[in-house]
């Protein structure tokens, strides 16, 4: 009988998944000559400068491509598999070309003025004694220290109340309580206020607080509070929610009391995740130009530290104002002073994820073997 089952399995079926397979390098090669054929297209038309357009038309060709032979050499089974894959790497790069494309034209803009002049010295005006002419120094200390102290400002308000907003709607607040449907609804409209909103919010009540015309950096800390908070909230409640429920549990049979459990246990075990998330609302709010052009004011050659007092410039409201209004008589300068400001806040925020990481690294639990 067992030999009669061995007669009948037919090493034909034994090799129905294995048989019919494209070449090796076939996806490598259809990309190369859909790009091809899409810039043709474009040349066709006279419109070869346009990069992204005869990339996407070439995105499409190959998926199209490589379902067809696909299809017809390997089956429909597989087929679907590699149009999935194919379009799930096209997805990909086509969100990378936006990130890549921006921060190339950020670099290679800003590079050059990446001195020590522009970055620890003001704007000014030097007198050039060759020439008998004023000649407009570029400089963006005053903003770096702006930037660096409003962001502060309210990094340290919004994250302590984000992280206990979150702790009190995943550890306290029951799912039936109407208060935390509430929070919820409120933190989820806040997520997407426009930041000019803020800005306004922040300048309406500091003029009703101190007097119409203020302009100051704590204000401008107040905006960028009102866009943060949500972002908080939401990340560090996804972190927390997390934790497996067996730890709490765990602990609580050990004898250990709630809050101790939360911050002994939940918070130690989230800790990579809230950093994570702490970044992300730093980093919403870091680039902002609105509220603070509103709330902060702007001054481009004096340099104020002091938050309760006058007005501030961030590196966003410096690279904005000298990129669309640039000096009448040397633009090239306060146009190199924009794209080298926007680079500085790049580096800016590539560096507090550095920290982050690092932090996020050292005080994360271990596992153990």
């Amino acid at each position: 009988m067992t030999t009669q089952a061995q007669t009948n399995y037919s090493p034909s079926a034994q090799r129905t998944l294995t048989t019919g397979r494209l070449p090796r390098f076939i996806e490598v090669w259809v990309a190369v000559a859909a790009i091809a054929a899409g810039a043709l297209v474009f040349a066709g038309f006279g419109h070869l400068d346009y990069v992204a357009g005869w990339l996407v038309l070439g995105a499409f060709l190959y998926l199209v491509a490589i379902g067809i032979l696909a299809s017809i050499v390997e089956g429909r089974r597989r087929a679907t598999d590699r149009f999935v894959r194919s379009l799930v790497f096209v997805a990909f790069l086509l969100a990378i070309i936006p990130l890549v494309s921006t921060l190339w034209t950020v670099v290679s803009h800003g590079i050059t003025t990446l001195t020590p002049q522009f970055i620890f010295n003001p704007e000014k005006a030097q007198f050039d004694r060759a020439t008998s002419e004023t000649k407009l120094v570029a400089g963006v200390w005053p903003a770096i220290v702006g930037t660096l102290v409003i962001t502060g400002i309210a990094a340290v308000i919004s994250i302590p109340i984000g992280l206990l907003a979150a702790v009190w709607l995943t550890e306290y607040a029951l799912p039936g309580n109407p208060v935390r449907r509430i929070v919820t609804f409120l933190v989820d409209v806040m997520t997407g206020i426009p930041s000019i909103v803020a800005g306004l919010f922040a300048f309406a009540l500091f003029t009703l607080l101190v007097g119409p015309g203020t302009f100051n950096g704590l204000s401008a800390a107040i905006a960028l509070c009102v866009l943060m908070i949500p972002t908080m909230v939401r990340a560090s409640e996804e972190m927390l929610k997390l934790v497996p429920l067996e730890l709490r549990e765990a602990a609580y049979a050990l004898g250990v009391s709630k809050w101790r459990t939360i911050v002994k246990v939940v918070l130690r075990t989230s800790v990579a995740g809230l950093v994570t998330g702490g970044m992300l609302a730093v980093a919403r709010v870091i680039g902002e130009t609105a509220p603070i052009y509103i709330a902060a004011g702007y001054t481009r050659t004096a340099f104020n530290a002091d938050p309760l007092h006058g007005a501030m410039s961030t590196l966003a409201v410096v690279s904005y104002r000298n990129y669309i209004d640039p000096d009448p008589t040397q633009p090239a300068v306060t146009q190199a002073e924009a794209w080298g400001s926007a680079l500085i806040l790049i580096i800016i925020v590539v560096i507090l994820n550095l920290i982050a990481r690092v932090v996020a690294a050292r005080f994360a639990p271990k596992a153990r073997r």
